[in-house]
């Protein structure tokens, strides 16, 4: 007999949640409100329990509270197991009982429960659980009660919810990023289109700063204050639309961060006044290849200024470029100098903060989310001396398991001023005075 859920999931849901989370036991669902969370995970779980060959499945969908699960998730678990022949309901312990597959056994249940109660789910085992509103939930529930009640069935586990600020779930999502056992993602509502722009910009008057940026662009920064790009101006200049006829005439400057290790990237930022390209990304490839690469594009576009990170790999793709007859390349090392060393640390956080000013000027970058989100995860602390510095690279890639290569390289073209007097015109008269070959003699 073929019975038919009443669930229309979303598109990404249908094409993207579902089919991941049918493939791992772990994951982490960062979601925007009113996405439909709760509708999608529940069918998922409802899935899960109706196909588990075993004998008596149990599961569990967990909210902070016993009411607020049930208020949240009861009413969506009756209805759409409703239309399964033979469900059990049990209004006081909150369950549902699907038929079962064993003569004389239980057959799956599906439990409503409160993390305030975390005495129901002892000594039970669970073949599957839902943690939604983690960021309201003591972490040590999973450890003492989750974890061993899972460990028998080798039950799954989602956590679901909206940022709450930099805690317990801001953690989570950082290791599970790095772990290849779990399925992660954050949506949000300017990218997902459950609302209308018109929506949007309604409920950001109706709402705070930081509720908005926090329910609706699932930005766990939004209350903090020592963050140097925040969610919304990064998310307005991607929004902007410019051309190249937009800022004709204008210099173009280049600015490559040189990958160091094995799993970074090579990236070049081609920015031209407040316009700026989709950025390109290479990777494996050594300098003299990436030197290539980078004269093919300095031909194709005459910037007026190529600077280049100075760390570990980038010297060799300097002198390459040099060598090549290209003389406005530039070498910056993050730890170098600041052109104001009375206020800041280094070069580093100096280019940082000259790209905010210019995405606050009306500077646009490509609608990339990858770059989106290394803008907004830098923060800024200050030295004994009252001097401004950045949270080292390092650390970065630690805490969200990849380098911000494509951060670094955008705001490298603010590493040194371009007179576009002097610089342009410069290199114009070597372009046609000079033929190049950009593979040289490879």
């Amino acid at each position: 007999m073929k019975v038919i859920i009443p669930y229309t999931p979303r598109p990404i849901w249908k094409n993207a949640i579902h089919p991941a989370l049918d493939k791992k036991d772990r994951a982490v669902l960062i979601m925007h409100r009113r996405f439909g969370k709760t509708v999608g995970s529940v069918n998922q779980m409802i899935k899960k329990a109706v196909l588990n060959p075993l004998r008596a499945p149990q599961y569990a969908y967990i909210a902070p509270f016993r009411n607020q699960a049930k208020r949240i998730a009861w009413e969506y678990l009756k209805y759409y197991t409703n239309v399964i022949p033979g469900i059990k309901r049990n209004e006081a312990d909150l369950f549902v009982e699907l038929p079962s597959r064993f003569k004389g056994s239980p057959g799956a249940r599906i439990y409503i429960i409160g993390a305030d109660k975390p005495d129901a789910l002892r000594g039970m085992y669970l073949d599957g659980v839902i943690l939604d509103e983690y960021a309201q939930i003591k972490p040590s529930l999973y450890g003492e009660i989750i974890t061993p009640a899972l460990a028998d069935r080798k039950g799954f586990c989602w956590f679901v919810g909206t940022p709450k600020g930099q805690n317990h779930f801001y953690d989570l999502y950082l290791q599970a990023l790095k772990d290849e056992r779990y399925f992660t993602c954050l949506y949000r509502a300017d990218e997902t289109k459950v609302f209308t722009p018109e929506k949007l910009e309604e409920m950001k008057r109706d709402m705070t700063d930081i509720e908005y940026r926090q329910e609706m662009l699932c930005d766990f920064t939004a209350s903090a204050s020592n963050i140097v790009m925040t969610i919304d101006l990064v998310t307005e200049a991607a929004q902007r639309q410019l051309t190249e006829r937009d800022v004709y005439g204008m210099p173009v400057v280049f600015g490559l961060d040189v990958a160091r290790f094995g799993d970074d990237d090579s990236v070049l930022t081609i920015r031209q006044g407040l316009f700026t390209r989709p950025q390109l990304r290479w990777h494996g490839l050594n300098t003299m290849e990436l030197a290539a690469r980078m004269a093919a594009k300095m031909m194709e576009f005459h910037p007026a200024l190529v600077i280049i990170d100075g760390g570990a790999m980038g010297p060799g793709v300097i002198d390459r470029l040099r060598q090549l007859g290209w003389q406005n390349v530039v070498e910056v090392n993050f730890g170098q100098a600041a052109m104001d060393p009375q206020r800041y640390a280094n070069a580093r956080a100096e280019m940082y903060f000259l790209a905010k000013k210019h995405l606050e000027a009306g500077g646009c970058i490509p609608d990339d989310s990858d770059l989106k989100t290394e803008l907004t995860v830098t923060e800024y602390s200050f030295t004994a001396a009252g001097k401004i510095q950045l949270q080292p690279k390092a650390k970065i890639k630690e805490l969200t398991g990849r380098s911000p290569d494509g951060a670094d390289s955008f705001c490298l073209t603010f590493a040194v001023p371009v007179d576009a007097a002097t610089l342009y015109e410069q290199q114009q008269r070597e372009i046609e005075n000079q033929e190049y070959d950009p593979y040289g003699d490879l």
